[in-house]
């Protein structure tokens, strides 16, 4: 990783010494299991959603008086509360942290985390120690959720509040796109492999004496944080390990360090952490927690709530002399004095200024006529001691205008990164500026029905075979991301670096077949040409197996530009590995099978979806470096049901191949032991797997020949127009 930069590193997405494991890791019903389980009311794709797959939530959201909506979340930022009393009388600081740790789950390695569906509200992360006491920062805002309705999701709420909670104290604020809509049940996401959160016993995922051993996708350094430990690595208060671990899992959440040390400073502006009593006095986690309180967690009782003795962290104090107002006091003060290490009072790490004048120490939260200490953790000393992060740090001391700036556009992307595409925004704070990581494309025009029939004639009499044209378009489009909206065929970044050489594309076939493509295009964009070009290719695919179907094509897409893509940002989209084209790099330590699923969720995909697309990119002949693994036919090109019928076949016998390490297989004739077919594992698990076979079984059946190619026409259109925002 670049240290200047924050780029990540390349590597395994899938390596570490965890050995063959779920892609999902320890599951909510692994950390409670006596909690109350609902899945079986959501088996057989029943949906959670109660206002129906259907609803348009961005269609509601703008219909929302969005001036009231933000005036009552001004008012509640002082609007002081009993039940949990605001430290300094604002609770703006605890909604800033309650969206930070909503959105800071992102990662740029699967799409996956951040604040894009709501999940704060449920396990794990609404237990995750680095999130104690959310929990009354939601329940403070629901009166306000209630009022507003389905016109504002949890999942903008959360966002939103946020934003006003820095307006509301005079900080800089760059916009809100609105358009987040809620989910209704945890997603299933990989977090790690421990089996405590933030063990104190044990080392940061990334080790002294190593360069890189955060295993990806991974970001946090510790089950059950959102960023980094603020007492240093392994509750090792060295602030250059600490700037190490900030560096590594900011950039893998898509920040560089100029905007890790501009979100910390401006973080820090405003609040303090909390650690008035060791933690073990406190009650547990909220999933965890005893039916009548109501989801409530780690409480203690109300008097000493009342008097601020609380602890989350377990780190106590302010960063700042002024925690409920935008000043540039956390810098000043940071390097105006020396520190020292100290405990708090529940007994964590933190460092301290020596001699403080009292114009420099904090208001007690709950008596301003009190002054204390102010504090740092080990992470804001790493702004002062990493030498990188102190070039910045002091440029921000010295030209306080240029943080404001960066905090702002920092403070935007952090709750923005998972949106995707600027066209998903909606609401009046939208900024007019398209930022390059909004991976921007530039508007397209539809083409004349005219113009695609001639395309389509022509493409398919320019030379090119029906695999090489249904490879190009599948190269293009499947990169999309259901997780964080990138990727997909719109702007045709399938023709730019890094793309056109990832090794999974065939960068010497693909060259040759967007250079036909450019030739025949004519009024097409080349992000059209390229996906009507392979939607053209499965039509004479369907209709050479007898089928007559048209594929539906929507027309519109731009073409990207060098100055619209940040090419190194596409890093993070190249496949380890991709079961649809029999692609695996290398041998990983998750199975092959596993991450064709995990390939699937992360482009929206159903099982079935998955399945008849398999099927049908074999019988297409659209494996990487054209190997015959998995295609069990002697029909290649033609959309048929063959690789179906021929593996549930019972006279083949499949064996593993000597020295493939159980990725490869060999399928002879079991009455003459003659060689029939080679498959992979991404092949045979849908004869293995029951509920994979079940479904491989629908298209092998008799009659079964039309709904396969219908199937696949629908889930290829699909694939071809999942990042269409547009229409």
């Amino acid at each position: 990783m670049d240290a200047k930069t924050g780029e990540m590193s390349g590597g395994c997405p899938f390596s570490g010494d965890a050995g063959t494991r779920s892609l999902l890791g320890r599951t909510n019903k692994d950390w409670w299991p006596e909690a109350t389980q609902l899945d079986i009311l959501t088996e057989e794709g029943k949906s959670a959603n109660p206002y129906g797959e259907d609803f348009d939530y961005p269609a509601a959201f703008n219909t929302i008086d969005y001036s009231a909506l933000k005036a009552d979340l001004t008012a509640l930022m002082t609007d002081d509360q009993p039940w949990w009393p605001a430290d300094y009388g604002h609770y703006g600081p605890f909604f800033i942290r309650m969206t930070w740790h909503a959105a800071g789950t992102y990662r740029t390695g699967d799409g996956r985390g951040g604040a894009g569906s709501g999940q704060q509200r449920f396990a794990p992360l609404n237990s995750w120690p680095d999130n104690g006491n959310l929990d009354k920062a939601r329940r403070l805002l629901w009166p306000i959720k209630q009022k507003y309705g389905k016109a504002i999701s949890w999942a903008d709420l959360l966002v939103l509040a946020g934003n006003v909670a820095i307006e509301s104290m005079g900080g800089p604020v760059f916009g809100f796109g609105g358009g987040r809509a809620d989910v209704y049940e945890p997603e299933n996401v990989y977090w790690g492999t421990e089996s405590l959160w933030v063990d104190t016993g044990a080392e940061t995922r990334i080790q002294p004496d190593s360069d890189m051993a955060l295993e990806n996708p991974l970001a946090a350094i510790q089950m059950g944080l959102i960023y980094v430990n603020p007492e240093g690595p392994g509750g090792v208060a060295d602030p250059l390990l600490s700037a190490r671990d900030m560096r590594e899992t900011f950039a893998r959440m898509a920040m560089n360090d100029e905007e890790t040390v501009a979100l910390t400073a401006g973080g820090h502006a405003f609040g303090k952490a909390h650690g008035a009593a060791p933690s073990d006095t406190f009650g547990g986690a909220p999933e965890g927690e005893t039916l009548q309180n109501q989801a409530m967690g780690w409480l203690t009782d109300q008097e000493e709530i009342t008097a601020g003795n609380i602890t989350t962290s377990g780190i106590e104090g302010a960063w700042s002399n002024n925690p409920t107002s935008w000043s540039h006091d956390y810098f000043r003060i940071l390097f105006k004095y020396d520190f020292e290490l100290v405990h708090s009072p529940a007994g964590a790490q933190q460092w301290t200024p020596i001699n403080p004048d009292e114009a420099d120490m904090a208001p007690d939260a709950r008596d301003a006529s009190k002054k204390v200490p102010t504090m740092m953790t080990t992470a804001d000393m790493a702004l002062k001691m990493d030498p990188e992060y102190r070039k910045i740090s002091e440029r921000f001391l010295a030209n306080p205008e240029q943080l404001d700036d960066a905090f702002a556009r920092a403070w935007f992307k952090l709750c923005h990164r998972d949106m995707g595409p600027k066209a998903r925004y909606h609401g009046p704070e939208v900024p007019e500026e398209t930022l390059i990581w909004m991976d921007p494309v530039p508007a397209g025009s539809v083409p004349s029905d005219a113009e695609v029939s001639r395309f389509k004639t022509a493409i398919l009499s320019s030379g090119l075979s029906v695999s090489e044209l249904v490879k190009a378009a599948w190269a293009s489009a499947s990169t999309y991301r259901n997780t964080d909206h990138r990727g997909g065929a719109n702007g045709a970044r399938v023709t730019q670096a890094p793309q056109n050489g990832w090794a999974a594309n065939d960068p010497d076939e693909l060259a040759k077949v967007l250079r036909v493509i450019g030739e025949h295009r004519g009024e097409l964009s080349m992000a059209d040409a390229i996906v009507l070009a392979g939607s053209a290719a499965v039509e004479k695919a369907a209709a050479d197996a007898g089928h007559n179907v048209t594929v539906p094509f929507t027309g519109g897409r731009g073409d990207c530009a060098d100055e619209h893509t940040d090419s190194e940002s596409f890093d993070a989209l190249e496949p380890f590995a991709d079961g649809f084209r029999n692609y695996l790099r290398t041998k990983a330590s998750v199975k092959t099978e596993d991450m064709l699923i995990d390939r699937a969720h992360l482009m929206g995909l159903s099982i079935s979806e998955m399945t008849v697309l398999v099927g049908g990119m074999r019988a297409l002949g659209a494996n990487a470096g054209g190997t015959s693994h998995g295609v069990f036919t002697d029909r290649v090109g033609q959309l048929t049901t063959d690789f179906f019928t021929n593996l549930l076949d019972m006279g083949t016998k499949w064996a593993p191949v000597d020295g493939s390490g159980d990725e490869e297989y060999v399928g002879t004739d079991r009455a003459t032991g003659a060689q029939k077919y080679t498959a992979t594992r991404t092949d045979l698990i849908f004869g293995s797997n029951s509920q994979l076979r079940a479904q491989a079984e629908v298209y092998a059946e008799n009659g079964a020949e039309a709904k396969f190619v219908n199937d696949f026409v629908a889930a290829w259109t699909k694939v071809m127009n999942a990042d269409r925002f547009d229409v």
